[in-house]
C-alpha cells in the first residue's frame, strides 16, 4: 500500500507564498514561488537500462522422453504411475538414477513411498497441487537386444485439482504449462476411473483441445486412454476387446470419437484386488498386468521397438549359444 500523502498545500507558509486579502481588496497579481516544487534532484544518465528477468517458468534437462498423466482428483494416475515404476524396477530391468538430473527431494519421497508400500498393499498418498514432480529415470532393458536400448525416461506426477483449471477457457498453473510449452517428446497418460468416467467426457475433450491449441497435433502425438479402477466392474480384466469398446464408447462418447479419429490408443488398468478396511482401501492382491500393458506402450513408442522384442536373426542364434 502506498503510505505517500496526496499532493497539498499544508506545509506551505502562507504569509510568505501567499497575500493575504479580504473581500473588498483586489487582489495583487503575483507569481506563486515555491522552488521544492519545481526543482528536480540532478541525475546522472550513465546510459544503463537493466533488464527484467522476469517470471517464466522454463523446463530445465530436457534430454529425456517425458510422460504426462492427465486425470482429476482421485482418478488413480499416482496408483498407475507406481504400479508402472515397480514393473519396470522389478521384471523389465532396471530404474537407475540419472546422472546431471538429480530427483528433488520430494520425487525421492514419492519414489521410495511408492516402492516401499505397494507391496504392503498400500495405495499411494495423494499428489501436491500446483507443482510438478518430476521422477528422472535411466531405464536398461533385461532385453540383451541392441534393438531394445536403455533410455531415458522423467514421468511427470501433477495433482488432480490443477487438472480443472484448464475447464472452461482456463490455463494451467505455471509449472504444468512449462512442459506443455517446451519443444520435449512428451507422451500422455489420459486416466478416468470406471466409476467416474462418464462424468468426465468433456472434461478430456477440453484437455485434448488445450493440447492442440499448444501445436501439439493429436495426430502426431502418442496419446493412450486408461480406464483405471477396472476391478470395480466385478472384474481384473476384459472378457474381449470389444468389451472394452463398448464401455468406452458409451460413457465417453466424444472422447472416444477423438480417439478413433485420430487412431490413438485405450486400455484398462487395476492394481488387483483392493479391499475397504476400517474406511482404507488396501490392495489384497497385487496384479501388475495392465501396468506392464501401459509400460510396454510406452518403450515401444519412444523406442520404435517392442520392450519384448527377440532379437534379430544372428542376435537369437547368439543368445541361443549363450544359455
Amino acid at each position: 500500500m502506498n503510505n505517500d500523502k496526496p499532493f497539498s498545500f499544508d506545509n506551505y507558509d502562507y504569509d510568505n507564498d501567499f497575500k493575504k486579502f479580504d473581500d473588498f481588496t483586489e487582489p495583487q497579481n503575483e507569481i506563486v514561488t515555491n522552488e521544492n516544487i519545481y526543482t528536480l534532484p540532478e541525475i546522472e544518465d550513465d546510459g544503463f537500462v537493466p533488464t527484467s528477468n522476469g517470471s517464466t517458468t522454463t523446463v530445465k534437462n530436457k534430454d529425456s522422453n517425458f510422460v504426462f498423466f492427465y486425470g482429476t482428483s482421485a482418478s488413480g494416475k499416482s496408483v498407475i504411475l507406481s504400479a508402472i515404476l515397480y514393473y519396470l524396477n522389478s521384471y523389465a530391468g532396471v530404474l537407475r538414477p540419472k546422472l546431471g538430473s538429480p530427483n528433488s527431494r520430494e520425487a525421492q519421497i514419492l519414489l521410495a513411498d511408492f516402492f516401499e508400500n505397494i507391496k504392503k498393499g498400500i495405495l499411494p498418498n495423494r499428489s501436491t497441487r500446483d507443482q510438478v514432480t518430476r521422477l528422472d529415470f535411466v531405464f536398461d532393458p533385461n532385453n540383451q537386444s541392441k534393438k531394445v536400448p536403455s533410455i531415458n525416461i522423467s514421468f511427470l506426477e501433477t495433482a488432480g485439482e490443477n487438472h480443472n483449471e484448464i475447464s472452461r477457457g482456463g490455463r494451467y498453473h505455471a509449472d504444468i504449462e512449462a512442459y506443455l510449452n517446451s519443444d520435449i517428446p512428451l507422451n500422455f497418460l489420459i486416466v478416468t476411473s470406471y466409476d467416474k468416467a462418464h462424468h468426465e467426457d468433456s472434461k478430456i475433450v477440453e484437455f485434448l483441445d488445450y493440447l492442440e491449441k499448444k501445436g501439439k497435433n493429436l495426430k502426431n502425438v502418442n496419446v493412450l486412454l486408461v480406464i483405471s479402477k477396472w476391478d470395480k466392474s466385478g472384474n481384473t480384466g476384459v472378457d474381449n476387446e470389444q468389451h472394452l469398446e463398448n464401455f468406452i464408447s458409451e460413457r465417453l462418447s466424444m472422447t472416444n470419437n477423438r480417439i478413433d479419429t485420430y487412431n490413438l490408443s485405450k486400455t484398462y488398468f487395476t492394481i488387483g484386488n483392493v479391499q475397504n478396511q476400517a474406511g482404507i482401501e488396501k490392495i489384497t492382491l497385487l496384479n501388475l498386468e495392465s501396468a506392464e500393458v501401459i509400460a510396454k506402450w510406452l518403450y515401444q513408442n519412444i523406442v520404435g521397438y517392442d520392450l519384448d522384442y527377440e532379437g534379430t536373426f544372428w542376435e537369437k542364434i547368439k543368445f541361443s549359444f549363450s544359455k
